[in-house]
């Protein structure tokens, strides 16, 4: 890193070779697209060169350091596309060209359903409910849930699976609707 901080262009790529996969890696799975992860981890070495890397040994490993970087520009990255794409959108009308949500018979059976799903999730004791919520409303894993309600894996895992299986019973009725 000191050869890099002194320009060295050899040291720099060094670094490139060593932690560019994972850095492409960390950024495709924030961003979801090739593209902008590329985008990302251009931004993210690109920055690293420029700022003379201002690497800190005692604050952790060259590869914590770089991914860092490659975490914070995603986010920017993120941030910038959800601005363009909304303001985009409003730009052009878009959203008036989206097919009106009008209580057609197929709305109309969607929304019955939800509220049947709704309801048989009230009928859960509470601690099944939260971890289903979070897993299927919240999109957390169950190693999140299970830091987040101080509670052991194994545990998250059979609550999940035993209200699961109880709304499966009440909700036997419910058929798949076409697309």
């Amino acid at each position: 890193m000191q050869l890099v901080r002194q320009g060295e262009s050899g040291a720099f790529d060094l670094i490139y070779q060593r932690h560019s996969t994972a850095a492409f890696s960390l950024a495709y799975r924030m961003t979801g697209a090739r593209a902008a992860a590329e985008d990302v981890v251009q931004e993210a070495f690109l920055s690293l060169w420029r700022s003379n890397a201002r690497y800190d040994r005692t604050r952790g490993s060259v590869r914590t350091w770089v991914l860092g970087i490659v975490h914070n520009r995603a986010i920017d990255a993120l941030r910038r596309s959800v601005k363009h794409d909304s303001r985009r959108a409003s730009d052009e009308g878009i959203e008036e060209r989206f097919e009106a949500a009008d209580r057609t018979d197929v709305e109309a059976a969607r929304r019955d359903e939800a509220q049947e799903v709704r309801s048989a999730l009230k009928t859960l004791p509470p601690e099944q409910s939260k971890v289903i919520e979070l897993a299927y409303f919240g999109g957390f894993t169950h190693s999140e849930i299970a830091s987040m309600l101080q509670t052991p894996i194994g545990t998250v895992k059979g609550r999940m699976r035993l209200g699961l299986e109880k709304m499966r019973g009440q909700l036997g009725g419910l058929q798949e609707l076409p697309s």
